[in-house]
């Protein structure tokens, strides 16, 4: 293979072609919160710039990939709402293809045979270690006739990388990184069993998918410089190999600047979804955060994030995961969504904590009570458990702070609202409001120390949606019904609070 120096260009478009980018995950586990991450921007990237975003499986790991992590993953995407121009292609079903390549190179003198055995290998690396000298395959075998090999004897097939020079990649998020072609050992493009590496695989399909960015994790630079040269030796010999631009992106650490961990929120997207009960699109706001900005702009909706998005805005630091912000952006996209979405979200969680809701009866009820819950919940765990208090039937639980509330002369108190609303038939929030608002200065107290009992006897908690609100949610029978059955029992017999 020619010395010397290979250049990568970082031009928005690569040079002019229809930009194509790919994400492509190994299929040995979750999509996890940094996969998630590249995929949003490989896939901004070709929307932004009229292209075609692609996804590839890199399921060759047969032992460790799995039909599960395949459907974890797709279905990860979807919930993200990240949509692929094109069927997704699996590297496994193409390994006829990237042998074809290997044995191409290999005929064309930019790849060579390679007969070491393991043992000569585990030599080779021993002595390597005691001079303390890089760990790297010492060539043994690319300048050796193959003759010399035993007859029948199993072989590899190795890159003949270049020895002189240095190949330069002007990365478009990294910049211009160096590495001297010495540092880039004869490695592995096919196995003595015939199956191709990952880094041969990895250009193959890049080539034939018509990449022309590969958008990646940090983390990979150093493949760039080994996958460099197999795309110069191909366009040696065939033409039409057009090296990509690479994109490096800097991987996300945990809040206190550590490698992200499960406590810091490397957990599945799914888990984002189903244990914390956050939106997609609050996820994916925060998500294009993580790295990349456009001035102070924090909320971004998706057609913005497509017109604004661009490489050269990706930082080159690691960003750090927080769950508060994060918590906090989904509260703000709850407050903003559709009022029946949420209630269709929440639904399933209300169900599992209260057994006796009824979807197809009380779906109603709930979406009326959205503009009340969503306010105070960031999640939908939290829009689930403030929705209880409507579907509960009496005698109505009483957590322990709402106990606390109901002492004799609450509930004395609660004898007369009762008698007052009992006699009141205008049940609208605004008329409620002005109602007790009345009757509280008339026995000279506050709003709040009569809206304090009266909110323990409705919902069973200290803390609600506002007092006519509820009201008005539960309706007038349902809410006399509860204030009487407080109102009616002694403050003595209060006792140990029901378990809500």
């Amino acid at each position: 293979m020619a010395s010397g120096s290979a250049t990568v260009g970082n031009g928005a478009n690569g040079a002019g072609r229809l930009v194509v980018t790919r994400f492509a995950p190994s299929p040995t586990g979750f999509l996890h919160i940094g996969g998630a991450r590249t995929a949003l921007f490989n896939w901004l990237f070709a929307r932004h710039h009229g292209g075609k975003a692609l996804l590839r499986i890199e399921d060759t790991d047969r032992a460790r990939s799995t039909e599960a992590a395949i459907d974890a993953i797709l279905d990860g995407l979807n919930w993200l709402g990240l949509d692929y121009d094109e069927p997704p292609v699996f590297q496994s079903q193409r390994a006829e293809r990237h042998a074809a390549v290997a044995y191409e190179l290999l005929s064309a003198g930019h790849a060579y045979k390679c007969f070491a055995t393991s043992d000569e290998l585990d030599a080779m690396r021993a002595e390597q270690r005691e001079k303390k000298q890089p760990m790297r395959y010492d060539g043994r075998w690319r300048d050796r006739d193959p003759a010399e090999a035993p007859e029948g004897a199993p072989y590899v097939i190795r890159l003949k990388t270049p020895v002189e020079g240095e190949t330069v990649i002007d990365d478009a998020v990294q910049g211009t990184v160096r590495v001297k072609n010495v540092e880039i050992d004869d490695y592995i493009l096919l196995r003595s069993d015939g199956t191709p590496t990952y880094m041969l695989a990895v250009v193959v399909d890049d080539h034939d998918m018509g990449v022309t960015h590969v958008i990646r994790g940090d983390d990979h630079l150093n493949n760039a410089f080994r996958q460099l040269p197999i795309y110069r030796a191909m366009e040696a010999i065939e033409g039409g190999w057009e090296q990509p631009v690479y994109a490096h992106i800097p991987l996300i650490h945990g809040a206190d600047g550590a490698k992200l961990s499960k406590r810091h929120g490397a957990m599945g997207v799914d888990a984002y979804r189903d244990e914390l009960g956050l939106l997609p699109e609050a996820v994916n706001n925060y998500l294009l955060r993580l790295g990349w900005g456009h001035g102070d702009q924090e909320i971004f909706t998706r057609e913005e994030a497509i017109a604004l998005f661009d490489l050269s805005a990706v930082g080159k630091s690691p960003s750090r995961f927080d769950f508060k912000k994060l918590a906090n952006m989904n509260g703000l996209y709850m407050r903003e969504a559709d009022d029946a979405r949420l209630a269709g979200l929440a639904a399933p969680r209300i169900a599992a904590l209260e057994p006796g809701f009824d979807a197809t009866r009380d779906i109603a009820l709930l979406t009326d009570a959205m503009p009340s819950l969503k306010a105070r919940a960031k999640n939908l765990d939290e829009l689930a458990a403030g929705a209880l208090f409507l579907f509960r039937n009496r005698p109505l639980p009483m957590d322990e702070k709402a106990m606390s509330l109901l002492d004799e002369g609450a509930r004395s108190l609660l004898a007369d609202i009762l008698r007052e609303l009992d006699a009141y038939d205008d049940w609208s929030s605004g008329s409620l409001e002005e109602h007790l608002k009345t009757m509280a200065e008339a026995r000279g107290l506050g709003l709040g120390k009569l809206a304090q009992p009266l909110r323990a006897a409705l919902t069973g908690q200290a803390t609600s949606p506002g007092i006519f609100d509820v009201l008005v949610l539960l309706g007038r029978d349902e809410s006399l019904a509860r204030i009487a059955a407080q109102a009616e029992a002694a403050a003595a017999e209060g006792g140990t609070p029901a378990k809500p």
